[in-house]
């Protein structure tokens, strides 16, 4: 094909609809029911991921923190050391205790780790600069174990409840897309908002944001994070959500694969026109590479079933940290 006009993808997008995709869903259930997937073989090779993350926590922790020192000025030294602090408080989230709970169970793991401290103190760590930096150390020692630099990625967002009765897949079937953000002045949040780049070799997290008021912020921060880690992205997959300009030029030296909305149009600069043309001249390819980005939502799936779909925190700070644990988590999962 020679120069692209819009009318080209507009016909594009009819031909996807009527067409590609039904040809795309047959093909993938017919490739599925052949796999004839073991799912008791699955739960099993999961189980044996949690385990092994459970066994390394203690070394991999030590590791994270070793070079870590803060300056403290004069006065009461902290109870804990940074390498128990971060170990309480991934135990707190994989357990998904009260802080009060948490604090009486662990009397049963004084005798294995030495600690034994006051829910107050489980709950401050989510507040805890120290705490954070060990996590970011944490982080960034888990991607460079699996030689993580140079991705294939999907990224998509999920959302946390933040009030028992309501659940953020429920509300996403009922509200659709008008449940991605939330009023700015409602001080009584439903939902937190999680963003995460995953490389599609691992499946590991490379990067998160959250926020409380939409997905966008939350995807803005994890591209904050992206910046202060050593990775690049070779290509990337959005969903519609982000179908817009503005984040294709976000990612100029990869390839990006999203799926464009119906009004969308050129005159957006090279990146924009490069994705228009992937997707106008090779439908069937480009339709393949974006469909992996199935592989966040698995994530989000099992990251619940593990970790829980609510959090139970209440101050901003301490949502963002409780989120941070669980990429954390993810990680280790499948670090082996």
């Amino acid at each position: 094909m020679g120069r692209l006009y819009e009318k080209d993808i507009h016909e594009k997008l009819i031909e996807l609809e009527k067409t590609i995709l039904p040809k795309y869903r047959e093909e993938s259930k017919k490739r599925i029911e052949e796999e004839d997937i073991d799912y008791a073989l699955y739960e099993k090779e999961f189980k044996r991921r949690i385990k092994k993350a459970i066994k390394i926590l203690t070394p991999i922790t030590n590791e994270a923190t070793r070079t870590l020192f803060f300056y403290r000025e004069k006065g009461v030294r902290p109870l804990l050391k940074p390498n128990e602090k971060l170990r309480l408080i991934l135990i707190h989230q994989l357990f998904g205790k009260s802080n009060r709970n948490m604090s009486y169970m662990l009397m049963l793991f004084s005798l294995m780790t030495g600690i034994d401290v006051s829910y107050k103190t489980v709950e401050r760590l989510y507040s805890d600069p120290e705490t954070e930096a060990a996590l970011f150390n944490l982080l960034i020692l888990l991607l460079k174990k699996k030689k993580i630099n140079e991705i294939d990625c999907c990224g998509d967002a999920t959302g946390y409840s933040l009030i028992i009765s309501k659940h953020y897949l429920s509300e996403v079937n009922k509200l659709k897309d008008k449940v991605k953000e939330q009023d700015s002045k409602d001080e009584k949040k439903a939902f937190v908002y999680k963003f995460a780049l995953m490389d599609l070799k691992t499946r590991m997290y490379v990067c998160y944001g959250s926020s409380l008021i939409s997905e966008k912020r939350a995807f803005d921060k994890a591209m904050e994070m992206l910046k202060l880690l050593d990775v690049s992205i070779k290509s990337i997959r959005l969903d519609r959500y982000y179908s817009n300009p503005c984040y294709v030029k976000q990612f100029p030296d990869s390839k990006v694969y999203i799926i464009p909305k119906s009004n969308a149009g050129l005159g957006h600069g090279d990146e924009w026109l490069n994705a228009m043309k992937s997707f106008v001249e090779d439908t069937w390819d480009y339709i393949k590479e974006y469909f992996k980005r199935v592989n966040s939502e698995n994530g989000w799936a099992q990251d619940k079933k593990v970790l829980g779909w609510k959090v139970s925190q209440r101050r901003w700070d301490r949502i963002d940290t409780a989120l941070f644990c669980r990429c954390i988590w993810h990680d280790l999962f499948y670090l082996f």
